[in-house]
Protein backbone atom coordinates (compact mmCIF):
# COMPACT_ATOMS: atom_id res chain seq x y z
CA UNK A 1 0.00 0.00 0.00
CA UNK A 2 1.32 3.80 -0.67
CA UNK A 3 2.00 5.95 2.18
CA UNK A 4 -1.48 7.43 1.59
CA UNK A 5 -3.36 5.00 1.82
CA UNK A 6 -1.50 3.49 4.89
CA UNK A 7 -3.43 6.44 7.14
CA UNK A 8 -6.68 5.66 6.19
CA UNK A 9 -8.83 4.12 9.22
CA UNK A 10 -9.66 1.23 7.18
CA UNK A 11 -11.61 -0.33 10.63
CA UNK A 12 -14.05 2.56 10.55
CA UNK A 13 -15.13 1.75 7.09
CA UNK A 14 -15.59 -1.60 7.68
CA UNK A 15 -17.36 -1.35 10.33
CA UNK A 16 -19.49 0.90 8.71
CA UNK A 17 -20.08 -1.40 5.96
CA UNK A 18 -21.14 -4.07 8.40
CA UNK A 19 -23.55 -2.12 9.74
CA UNK A 20 -25.05 -0.89 6.36
CA UNK A 21 -25.24 -4.32 5.22
CA UNK A 22 -27.45 -5.70 8.39
CA UNK A 23 -29.94 -3.04 8.01
CA UNK A 24 -30.61 -5.09 3.88
CA UNK A 25 -29.50 -8.57 5.67
CA UNK A 26 -31.07 -8.46 9.27
CA UNK A 27 -30.20 -12.75 9.18
CA UNK A 28 -26.40 -11.61 7.90
CA UNK A 29 -24.52 -13.16 10.76
CA UNK A 30 -26.78 -15.98 11.05
CA UNK A 31 -26.36 -16.77 7.29
CA UNK A 32 -22.72 -16.75 7.97
CA UNK A 33 -22.63 -18.97 10.81
CA UNK A 34 -24.71 -21.78 9.03
CA UNK A 35 -22.26 -21.76 6.13
CA UNK A 36 -19.37 -22.13 8.67
CA UNK A 37 -21.53 -25.18 10.41
CA UNK A 38 -21.74 -27.01 6.97
CA UNK A 39 -18.00 -26.53 6.31
CA UNK A 40 -17.15 -27.57 9.82
CA UNK A 41 -19.24 -31.01 9.21
CA UNK A 42 -18.31 -31.59 5.90
CA UNK A 43 -14.36 -30.62 5.44
CA UNK A 44 -11.48 -31.63 7.46
CA UNK A 45 -9.51 -29.38 9.38
CA UNK A 46 -6.78 -28.38 6.97
CA UNK A 47 -8.29 -27.29 3.66
CA UNK A 48 -8.49 -23.85 1.18
CA UNK A 49 -11.85 -22.29 0.17
CA UNK A 50 -11.93 -19.11 -2.29
CA UNK A 51 -14.30 -16.60 -0.88
CA UNK A 52 -15.91 -15.30 -4.33
CA UNK A 53 -17.28 -11.60 -4.96
CA UNK A 54 -15.25 -11.09 -1.37
CA UNK A 55 -15.77 -7.39 -0.92
CA UNK A 56 -14.35 -6.66 1.85
CA UNK A 57 -13.31 -10.33 3.17
CA UNK A 58 -16.38 -10.66 5.02
CA UNK A 59 -16.40 -14.49 4.57
CA UNK A 60 -12.75 -14.80 4.80
CA UNK A 61 -12.52 -13.00 8.15
CA UNK A 62 -14.76 -14.96 9.91
CA UNK A 63 -13.88 -18.21 8.00
CA UNK A 64 -9.87 -18.06 8.71
CA UNK A 65 -11.12 -16.94 12.73
CA UNK A 66 -13.15 -20.12 12.78
CA UNK A 67 -10.99 -22.69 11.23
CA UNK A 68 -7.08 -21.76 12.12
CA UNK A 69 -5.77 -24.24 9.67
CA UNK A 70 -7.20 -23.08 6.75
CA UNK A 71 -6.48 -21.40 3.66
CA UNK A 72 -8.78 -18.90 1.62
CA UNK A 73 -8.72 -17.10 -1.66
CA UNK A 74 -10.56 -13.76 -1.68
CA UNK A 75 -11.68 -12.63 -5.55
CA UNK A 76 -13.31 -9.37 -6.27
CA UNK A 77 -13.07 -6.58 -8.70
CA UNK A 78 -13.76 -3.35 -6.24
CA UNK A 79 -10.75 -1.86 -5.74
CA UNK A 80 -12.28 0.11 -3.17
CA UNK A 81 -13.74 -2.73 -0.91
CA UNK A 82 -10.59 -4.93 -1.48
CA UNK A 83 -8.36 -1.99 -0.12
CA UNK A 84 -10.70 -1.77 2.72
CA UNK A 85 -10.47 -5.64 2.81
CA UNK A 86 -6.70 -6.07 2.65
CA UNK A 87 -6.21 -3.01 5.25
CA UNK A 88 -7.89 -4.68 8.41
CA UNK A 89 -7.36 -8.55 7.65
CA UNK A 90 -3.77 -7.91 5.78
CA UNK A 91 -2.65 -11.70 4.64
CA UNK A 92 -3.71 -12.74 7.91
CA UNK A 93 -0.50 -14.96 8.81
CA UNK A 94 0.08 -15.88 5.34
CA UNK A 95 -3.46 -17.57 5.39
CA UNK A 96 -5.78 -15.30 2.72
CA UNK A 97 -4.22 -14.72 -0.65
CA UNK A 98 -6.07 -11.83 -2.63
CA UNK A 99 -6.93 -11.41 -6.14
CA UNK A 100 -8.51 -8.43 -8.02
CA UNK A 101 -9.82 -9.87 -10.80
CA UNK A 102 -13.04 -9.74 -12.83
CA UNK A 103 -15.37 -12.48 -12.65
CA UNK A 104 -16.86 -12.11 -15.49
CA UNK A 105 -13.53 -12.70 -16.92
CA UNK A 106 -11.27 -15.61 -16.80
CA UNK A 107 -8.08 -13.18 -15.49
CA UNK A 108 -8.78 -14.84 -12.15
CA UNK A 109 -8.73 -18.52 -13.33
CA UNK A 110 -5.35 -17.45 -14.91
CA UNK A 111 -4.12 -16.11 -11.37
CA UNK A 112 -5.67 -18.87 -9.55
CA UNK A 113 -3.13 -21.46 -11.82
CA UNK A 114 -3.64 -24.70 -10.85
CA UNK A 115 -4.69 -24.22 -7.56
CA UNK A 116 -7.97 -26.78 -6.95
CA UNK A 117 -10.12 -25.87 -3.48
CA UNK A 118 -12.39 -27.84 -1.43
CA UNK A 119 -14.96 -25.24 -0.97
CA UNK A 120 -15.90 -22.11 -2.97
CA UNK A 121 -18.67 -19.45 -0.57
CA UNK A 122 -20.27 -16.32 -1.46
CA UNK A 123 -22.64 -14.10 -0.28
CA UNK A 124 -24.97 -11.26 -1.98
CA UNK A 125 -23.11 -10.95 -4.44
CA UNK A 126 -23.83 -12.65 -7.74
CA UNK A 127 -27.28 -11.25 -8.70
CA UNK A 128 -25.18 -8.08 -10.43
CA UNK A 129 -24.17 -11.08 -13.05
CA UNK A 130 -26.16 -11.42 -16.36
CA UNK A 131 -27.75 -14.97 -16.07
CA UNK A 132 -25.23 -16.09 -18.84
CA UNK A 133 -22.29 -15.37 -16.74
CA UNK A 134 -23.92 -16.89 -13.97
CA UNK A 135 -23.95 -20.16 -15.70
CA UNK A 136 -20.36 -19.41 -17.29
CA UNK A 137 -18.99 -18.98 -13.57
CA UNK A 138 -20.80 -21.86 -12.39
CA UNK A 139 -18.89 -24.06 -15.11
CA UNK A 140 -15.72 -22.69 -14.07
CA UNK A 141 -16.41 -23.56 -10.60
CA UNK A 142 -17.04 -26.91 -11.17
CA UNK A 143 -13.62 -27.03 -12.47
CA UNK A 144 -12.26 -25.61 -9.55
CA UNK A 145 -13.87 -27.15 -7.07
CA UNK A 146 -12.31 -30.90 -5.84
CA UNK A 147 -14.68 -34.21 -6.23
CA UNK A 148 -16.86 -33.72 -2.93
CA UNK A 149 -15.95 -30.03 -2.89
CA UNK A 150 -18.75 -27.84 -1.89
CA UNK A 151 -20.44 -24.67 -3.12
CA UNK A 152 -22.32 -21.99 -0.42
CA UNK A 153 -24.21 -19.14 -2.29
CA UNK A 154 -25.83 -17.22 1.01
CA UNK A 155 -28.33 -14.37 -1.38
CA UNK A 156 -31.67 -13.67 -2.23
CA UNK A 157 -32.27 -16.28 -4.77
CA UNK A 158 -36.28 -15.25 -5.60
CA UNK A 159 -39.32 -17.17 -6.17
CA UNK A 160 -40.34 -18.29 -9.87
CA UNK A 161 -42.91 -15.92 -11.16
CA UNK A 162 -45.37 -18.53 -11.51
CA UNK A 163 -45.33 -18.46 -7.50
CA UNK A 164 -46.55 -14.84 -7.86
CA UNK A 165 -48.20 -14.50 -4.11
CA UNK A 166 -44.84 -16.12 -2.43
CA UNK A 167 -42.96 -13.57 -4.46
CA UNK A 168 -45.01 -11.03 -3.22
CA UNK A 169 -44.74 -12.22 0.18
CA UNK A 170 -40.95 -12.55 0.03
CA UNK A 171 -40.41 -9.00 -1.66
CA UNK A 172 -43.21 -7.67 0.69
CA UNK A 173 -40.95 -8.68 3.81
CA UNK A 174 -37.40 -7.50 2.39
CA UNK A 175 -38.94 -3.85 1.98
CA UNK A 176 -40.39 -4.03 5.28
CA UNK A 177 -37.19 -5.13 6.78
CA UNK A 178 -35.18 -2.14 4.60
CA UNK A 179 -37.86 0.23 5.82
CA UNK A 180 -36.93 -0.53 9.59
CA UNK A 181 -33.75 -0.04 9.18
CA UNK A 182 -32.80 2.79 7.42
CA UNK A 183 -35.99 4.77 8.03
CA UNK A 184 -37.15 4.34 11.38
CA UNK A 185 -33.98 3.41 12.93
CA UNK A 186 -32.28 5.27 10.23
CA UNK A 187 -29.15 3.17 9.82
CA UNK A 188 -26.81 4.35 6.94
CA UNK A 189 -27.39 2.49 3.64
CA UNK A 190 -25.52 1.38 0.84
CA UNK A 191 -25.62 4.43 -1.21
CA UNK A 192 -24.97 6.63 1.79
CA UNK A 193 -22.16 4.56 2.58
CA UNK A 194 -20.62 5.29 -0.71
CA UNK A 195 -21.21 9.05 -0.62
CA UNK A 196 -19.46 8.99 2.99
CA UNK A 197 -16.49 6.69 1.50
CA UNK A 198 -16.57 9.30 -1.60
CA UNK A 199 -15.30 11.95 0.66
CA UNK A 200 -12.16 10.23 1.32
CA UNK A 201 -9.34 12.42 -0.62
CA UNK A 202 -6.74 9.45 0.19
CA UNK A 203 -9.03 6.77 -1.85
CA UNK A 204 -9.53 9.11 -4.69
CA UNK A 205 -7.47 7.23 -7.42
CA UNK A 206 -8.72 3.79 -6.14
CA UNK A 207 -12.91 5.28 -6.37
CA UNK A 208 -11.82 7.09 -9.47
CA UNK A 209 -10.77 3.33 -11.44
CA UNK A 210 -14.07 1.53 -9.37
CA UNK A 211 -16.00 4.34 -11.45
CA UNK A 212 -14.37 3.10 -14.69
CA UNK A 213 -14.73 -0.33 -14.17
CA UNK A 214 -18.20 -0.73 -12.79
CA UNK A 215 -20.39 2.55 -14.51
CA UNK A 216 -20.90 0.41 -17.47
CA UNK A 217 -22.75 -2.50 -16.01
CA UNK A 218 -24.42 -1.54 -12.32
CA UNK A 219 -27.39 -3.65 -13.64
CA UNK A 220 -28.96 -5.36 -10.93
CA UNK A 221 -30.60 -8.96 -12.21
CA UNK A 222 -32.93 -11.07 -10.76
CA UNK A 223 -32.43 -14.61 -11.38
CA UNK A 224 -34.58 -17.28 -9.92
CA UNK A 225 -33.64 -20.13 -7.36
CA UNK A 226 -34.36 -22.33 -10.52
CA UNK A 227 -31.83 -20.80 -12.73
CA UNK A 228 -29.13 -21.35 -9.90
CA UNK A 229 -30.17 -25.02 -9.43
CA UNK A 230 -30.09 -25.66 -13.04
CA UNK A 231 -27.19 -24.24 -13.95
CA UNK A 232 -25.18 -25.96 -11.19
CA UNK A 233 -26.63 -28.95 -12.28
CA UNK A 234 -25.48 -28.16 -15.47
CA UNK A 235 -21.98 -27.60 -14.35
CA UNK A 236 -21.78 -31.26 -13.10
CA UNK A 237 -22.85 -30.70 -9.30
CA UNK A 238 -24.48 -33.84 -8.15
CA UNK A 239 -26.33 -32.62 -4.67
CA UNK A 240 -28.46 -29.06 -5.45
CA UNK A 241 -30.45 -27.89 -2.53
CA UNK A 242 -31.62 -25.17 -0.38
CA UNK A 243 -29.62 -25.55 3.49
CA UNK A 244 -31.18 -22.26 5.05
CA UNK A 245 -34.07 -19.90 4.36
CA UNK A 246 -36.36 -17.00 5.62
CA UNK A 247 -38.48 -16.65 2.56
CA UNK A 248 -36.44 -15.77 -0.38
CA UNK A 249 -33.39 -15.25 1.51
CA UNK A 250 -31.33 -18.59 1.34
CA UNK A 251 -28.04 -20.33 1.40
CA UNK A 252 -28.16 -22.73 -1.76
CA UNK A 253 -25.65 -25.15 -1.08
CA UNK A 254 -24.41 -27.38 -3.66
CA UNK A 255 -21.69 -30.62 -4.18
CA UNK A 256 -19.02 -31.39 -6.74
Amino acid sequence: MTHNLLKINWHHWLERWDAQQSGYLPYREERFQIMLDAIAHLLPESFTAIDLACGPGAISQRLLNRFPQANCIAIDYDPVLLAIGQGVLGAMGDRLRWIEADLTQDDWLEQMGDTQVDAVLTTTALHWLPIDRLVYLYQKLGQVLRPSGVFLNGDHLYFPPHLATIQRLAKAVQAQQEEQAFSERNQEDWQQWWQAIEQEADLKALLTERHRRFQPRFTEHEPTLVIHEAALQEAGFREVSTIWQRFDDRILMAVR
